[in-house]
């Protein structure tokens, strides 16, 4: 059984997504072993272990494959899409998407914007058709797959959706570099913030401890 839908227009809401690389490796593994037990096997398809993600992890090609993250005002990894592309030579124009959203987080459409970023990258990178694999019972993913026009085979308790992508344009080059851009200016600027309060929190701590001393000397 299968359904096809019209590919959506990009959202006019910007959220800012950046492209993670190696640094970032500590922290993809702790935003995913951060989901519990239900949405692990969503994500995975298994029960995945804590070993079992590590591993994953451990073994991500950020060479090959693209790592597209959403940080908050704490610097905390809240969403994560991986984008894989094919290993088979034969098959180079192909490629997977998966992606996870922490529970705190979910009901803002991260996943979809996620969605988005992951089809313009992959487009511009020569990509021409984009699998997803899923659950069937996995209705988050299932509604972006449906949502971003893919079409969709459900067999069983599971299923894959494909989207066919038109070529890359001048337009959707410049549209990645300017948002990877404003993502990394976004992220500097959290990074920053964060620093600035955790120095006040520094300064605070001692004022207090400095008080503290006189009050006893003073006793």
């Amino acid at each position: 059984m299968s359904e096809t839908h019209e590919v959506s227009s990009r959202s006019p809401v910007v959220v800012p997504i950046r492209s993670l690389g190696p640094s970032h490796r500590d922290r993809i593994a702790h935003h995913l072993k951060s989901l519990d037990e239900d949405d692990r096997y969503l994500r995975f398809g298994y029960m995945a272990t804590d070993e079992q993600i590590q591993r994953y992890v451990d073994q991500l090609d950020f060479q090959r494959d693209e790592i597209f993250g959403i940080y908050n005002r704490k610097l905390e990894l809240i969403a994560i899409a991986h984008l894989a592309l094919s290993e088979d030579a034969t098959h180079r124009a192909c490629a997977e998407f998966g992606v996870s959203v922490l529970k705190k987080a979910r009901g803002k459409g991260l996943g979809s914007r996620l969605f988005e970023r992951a089809v313009m990258h992959a487009r511009n990178e020569g990509v021409d058709l984009l699998f997803i694999h899923a659950l069937s019972e996995n209705t988050a993913m299932i509604k972006i797959a449906r949502n971003g026009g893919a079409t969709l085979e459900r067999e069983g308790t599971e299923t894959e959706a494909y989207l066919r992508l038109p070529q890359a344009t001048l337009d959707t080059r410049m549209t990645e570099l300017v948002e990877e851009q404003l993502a990394r200016v976004d992220y500097g600027l959290k990074a920053q913030a964060k620093g600035f309060w955790e120095f006040l929190a520094s300064v605070r701590e001692v004022r207090e401890g400095v008080r503290d001393a006189r009050h006893r000397s003073a006793a």
